[in-house]
């Protein structure tokens, strides 16, 4: 008990590492599927980290620009969002649902796309 006491900061932390890890394998797994359906791939990394490496078929909308570039977005459709390390796509994530976009996917990394 004083284990989890004294480290439970560090315990919470892994837990989230672990849910964003396991979260995100689950959306790869359903990619094929997304795809097929029509879904809209966004990745929201820099305009520079975008031009050094992406997902074929993503399109980039830096989150500082999301919210000024929702109109790009259709909303009867899935949407996967991408970034570095899944940080940046889960907030992406968060602010597209609060503006009704209802089918919201984070992938992740956007390495996860290709």
């Amino acid at each position: 008990m004083n284990f989890i006491e004294q480290y439970w900061p560090i315990l919470a932390l892994a837990l989230w590492f672990g849910y964003k890890w396991w979260s995100a394998k689950q959306v790869v797994r359903m990619l094929p599927e997304l795809r097929q359906n029509g879904a809209v791939f966004v990745d929201v990394r820099s305009a520079a980290e975008f031009a050094l490496g992406n997902a074929p078929g993503t399109i980039n909308i830096p989150l500082p620009d999301l919210g000024s570039r929702l109109a790009e977005l259709p909303k009867d459709r899935d949407v996967v969002l991408c970034c570095a390390s899944g940080s940046r796509s889960g907030m992406a994530k968060m602010m597209l649902r609060t503006r009704g976009f209802a089918k919201v996917h984070n992938a992740g990394t956007w390495s996860n796309l290709c």
